[in-house]
């Protein structure tokens, strides 16, 4: 194939894509971009989500007892991952791909299918360890024989892919030193940011549609709410901060919220939080413009953290705990708290409040950072020369 000649990619997305959230971001803007580039992209995923403008899209049969939309392993996948491969199958007949992009594990283990019947190389997306996600869910204990099954089926898909991208340089150092993988087939492609979308913008505007108390800095999140984003443990920051009559009011963005509602209530720090619940994407940028702050309090060690690159992009300074994929992402231009340290994070949290200048300092840094090192642009002209690599081979 010519260097310059359209590449056709099947993009494999076991997940109810579009659903405003970080691993459907990262698929999203990856499709974005390698279309703007010219390649022909067709995304094939579960029955649930929204169609993004542009990007052709195909799913599965609706299944109406499922509608799950959060992140987190289900038994249903069983049967959604066999319904997303004969869907998978179908399109490759007739779409004839140069290239099959697979996203999480599971979309792998279609993969791999696909990749055995036509021949066709596969690149493995990799977001973080299936286990180790499965664990931080919930869905099963550490030690347990559920653990060593999935670590048996993780250590199959890993070495089974033509190449694999990862959304962090720990992911894939854990890739070698973990699952034993040639450092030749494993390439860190972190998230990027669409820094003409998020930028630096008057927050008048967004605190006046959203309501935002006046005289109080302006804290916010945006993810999905679970234990594992650190939702748990930013409500406890939130009680420290109110012991501590720190002015500032904490804007929280994402679903499922309705848990976190009533915790609130019941610690008594509602009047402290306005929940938007679900943001559609297109209208982050507008409503993080009116922070102040922005926070990440995620406790997970193993997936990447989308949200900094948006924060950053938008000139909003920001606090997390201190572990390798953050310090990746955000380098100096960050706030940094002992790893799951709730009252060390809200100590960083009031340090940035009192300090106007240090708060500007990171906002300029971190917006430098997005857009010299982080953009989409760069990170599409890194795939296609993956996928040219995989298709010369």
């Amino acid at each position: 194939m010519k260097s310059s000649a359209p590449i056709r990619i099947i993009m494999i997305a076991p997940t109810p894509y579009f659903s405003d959230r970080g691993c459907h971001v990262r698929i999203y803007e990856e499709a974005r971009t390698l279309i703007e580039m010219g390649h022909d992209v067709h995304i094939v995923t579960y029955h649930l989500g929204r169609d993004m403008a542009g990007i052709p899209t195909t799913r599965i049969v609706k299944i109406p007892w499922y509608k799950k939309l959060s992140a987190g392993p289900s038994w249903h996948k069983l049967y959604l991952d066999t319904l997303l491969f004969f869907k998978a199958f179908t399109l490759c007949r007739s779409f004839k791909p140069d290239v099959i992009h697979a996203h999480l594990h599971e979309g792998a283990f279609i993969g791999i299918c696909l990749r055995r019947i036509f021949k066709i190389p596969l690149l493995f997306d990799c977001q973080g360890s299936l286990t180790d996600e499965s664990i931080d869910h919930g869905f099963f204990n550490k030690d347990s024989f559920m653990e060593k099954l999935f670590r048996r089926v993780e250590n199959f898909i890993n070495k089974r892919a033509d190449a694999i991208i990862t959304s962090s340089t720990k992911g894939a150092e854990d890739m070698v030193s973990q699952w034993g993988l040639s450092p030749s087939l494993v390439t860190p492609l972190t998230d990027g940011v669409n820094c003409e979308e998020f930028k630096i913008m008057d927050k008048g505007p967004a605190r006046e549609v959203l309501n935002l108390p006046s005289g109080k800095q302006i804290v916010a999140f945006v993810g999905l709410f679970n234990r594992y984003q650190g939702v748990d443990l930013l409500l406890e920051v939130v009680k420290i901060m109110q012991e501590r009559q720190c002015p500032v009011h904490f804007l929280l963005m994402g679903f499922p919220e309705d848990k976190y509602k009533k915790m609130s209530e019941e610690t008594g720090i509602a009047d402290m939080i306005t929940f938007t619940g679900r943001v559609d994407y297109h209208k982050v940028p507008s409503y993080l413009s009116a922070a102040d702050i922005a926070v990440s309090p995620k406790i997970s060690l193993t997936e990447a953290n989308g949200k900094l690159f948006n924060y950053m992009a938008s000139g909003i300074p920001s606090v997390v705990f201190d572990t390798p994929v953050n310090r990746e992402i955000l380098g100096d231009a960050g706030k940094y708290a002992a790893f799951g340290d709730k009252v060390a994070f809200a100590n960083a949290i009031e340090e940035l409040v009192s300090d106007r200048e240090l708060r500007v300092k990171l906002s300029e840094m971190g917006r430098e950072r997005a857009v010299s090192e982080h953009s989409w642009g760069s990170r599409g002209k890194k795939l296609e020369s993956i996928y040219r690599r995989l298709i010369d081979r």
